[in-house]
């Protein structure tokens, strides 16, 4: 076994190594976060015409596909990555990822090649979550394995500010452009430069990363012939690893995953899509959120090195479940001020024979949606177009069963009522009613609003600054990159990938904003409570053997 690294061994090559694994890395979620940053155009480009709700379903949808196959990235970068080692492993990662970007950038839309688009982009998109999915493990891997003991998680929360920062850069791109371009043509073809831009980037990756040594640890593993020529048996095959594997899934990851997208991504969709905030003011307002709470990765990193990793990634998650209700609502009252007004003085229910109980209309709303994205060309009902005309309007509801009078009855504020749908009589009701068509930019109360982003965030750096040094340590040198690699991405990928369609849906289908929130609040519990029972600590790990 070869001696832990000390302080001294740390010289300008080991400063290297955290400086480009962590800016190659930035690179690499930029790369996947302008897609989601841009998702509420793509409905309109790249899905047929006709249903705006159903486009922006679908965006988000395939926003999810990119997270959907990085467990399956993590499967074959990881394996390769144990078996010829981590530097060549994720420069081939950077270079799927750069390259399926910049094609995002060429890319005809639907009105050109038709059902092509959405084909074409599905795979361009797949290429991403499979190139992520080898990404994360080996850089995560990389740092740790050149950290000295005692300080893994300190030098490894570098690694984890890329993914916020690279969303960060992301918002700055984009935004910049939309400042210097009319709207209607960043909406034509101004959204492609965010996406060509990545060429640039992909190129100083490249070079960085080309500096790089092998992990002293793994080389000095494979030249003494202990590395593992099996990791896939080795990590999931043999139940002792597998049982590891499944403690980080359900124990760590998953609220991580959730924590994590409904801090930064979900709230961003909130602010835009529920709370109807425009644009520049959304953008400014999450990225000085970005920008406070970012430090506070290394701020934990550092003190799980103290105190442990489990403790503050656990109470992150606890925090999450126990606060996330009061701080969306304390975001609608401080971004649209006129809809929290309007929603207690005039709440708007749709009486309905598809009115179903909670549970019930939670998964209906799942299925709907899967329904409209797979067969677009779906019979709307009157319901339907009751639920589309609202939620384009941006009126919260409340479902309730059907009334004696007809099947469908809209009740705003107890007093006025609409048989059947009619949206010029759904407008004449509402307007009343003060239900504003977008925020009010003068009515913001942004000191508000940006702490309240910023306590978002605060549990997005509890719970994510501390699991790459907790998932390096729990994992054996031989099969970590594919052991650790697993778990990370089904927790980030699934549970917290698909946050933002699962609530939108739930939203779209209830009318009840803030419905979409218990997804996180239960996944997070549900890993509060596992992971206190289960979950090893690790901080003392020797991670040499």
């Amino acid at each position: 076994m070869s001696p832990p690294l000390d302080a001294a061994a740390l010289d300008r090559k080991h400063k290297l190594v955290i400086f480009a694994s962590s800016l190659g890395t930035v690179f690499e979620w930029y790369d996947f976060y302008i897609y989601g940053t841009l998702a509420v155009f793509f409905g309109k480009l790249f899905f047929p015409p006709g249903n705006e709700t159903a486009g922006f379903l679908a965006s988000l949808a395939l926003f999810g596909v990119g997270f959907s196959v990085r467990p399956f990235g993590a499967l074959v970068f990881g394996r390769i990555g144990d078996l010829v080692g981590r530097k060549y492993t994720f420069l081939v990662t950077i270079l799927v990822m750069g390259l399926s970007t910049a094609l995002v950038g060429v890319l005809p839309t639907y009105e050109k090649i038709g059902f092509l688009a959405p084909i074409i982009l599905v795979v361009l998109r797949i290429a991403q979550g499979l190139a992520l999915g080898g990404e994360y493990g080996g850089a995560a891997t990389y740092v740790a394995e050149h950290a000295p003991h005692g300080k893994r998680g300190a030098y490894t929360s570098w690694i984890q500010t890329t993914a916020t920062l690279g969303f960060f850069l992301s918002l700055a791109v984009i935004l910049g452009l939309r400042q210097i371009m009319s709207p209607e043509s960043f909406a034509s073809w101004g959204w492609r430069i965010p996406f060509l831009v990545s060429v640039v980037l992909l190129g100083v990756s490249v070079y960085i990363r080309l500096k790089l040594e092998e992990s002293p640890v793994f080389a000095e593993m494979k030249a003494q012939g202990r590395h593992s020529t099996a990791p896939l048996t080795e990590s999931f095959a043999r139940w002792p690893n597998a049982q590891l594997v499944l403690r980080a899934i359900f124990g760590a990851t998953a609220g991580q995953g959730v924590v994590w997208y409904a801090g930064q991504f979900y709230a961003l969709y909130f602010l835009t899509s529920t709370l109807k905030v425009d644009y520049v003011n959304t953008y400014l307002l999450v990225a000085a959120a970005l920008l406070i709470g970012t430090p506070f990765f290394l701020v934990f990193g550092r003190l799980s090195d103290r105190i442990g990793r489990k403790k503050i990634m656990l109470t992150g998650c606890l925090l999450a479940v126990l606060t996330y209700m009061p701080i969306f609502r304390g975001l609608t009252r401080a971004a649209n001020p006129a809809l929290a007004d309007a929603m207690y003085r005039a709440p708007v229910v749709l009486h309905t024979t598809e009115y179903r109980n909670t549970v019930e209309l939670a998964v209906a709303a799942l299925l709907d949606a899967a329904h409209k994205i797979i067969l677009p060309t779906k019979a709307v009902t009157a319901t339907d177009q009751a639920r589309n005309f609202l939620n384009a309007r941006g009126v919260p509801f409340t479902l309730a069963p059907t009334r004696p009078e007809a099947p469908l009855v809209l009740n705003v504020g107890g007093l006025t009522t609409v048989m059947g749908f009619d949206a010029k009589a759904y407008e004449a009701a509402l307007a009343p009613a003060g239900y504003p068509k977008s925020a009010d930019p003068a009515a913001i109360n942004k000191p508000v609003v940006i702490s309240l982003l910023t306590l978002l965030m605060l549990y997005v750096t509890m719970v994510y600054g501390p699991i790459a040094a907790f998932l390096v340590e729990l994992f054996p040198t031989r099969i970590r990159y594919t052991s650790m690699s697993l778990p990370y991405h089904i927790g980030n990928g699934w549970f917290g990938g698909f946050l933002p369609l699962i609530a939108a849906s739930i939203v779209v289908f209830t009318g009840d904003i803030y419905a979409g929130l218990w997804y996180p609040i239960g996944i997070a519990l549900m890993t509060f409570i596992v992971g206190a029972l289960v979950l090893p600590e690790t901080k003392d790990n020797d991670i040499d053997g």
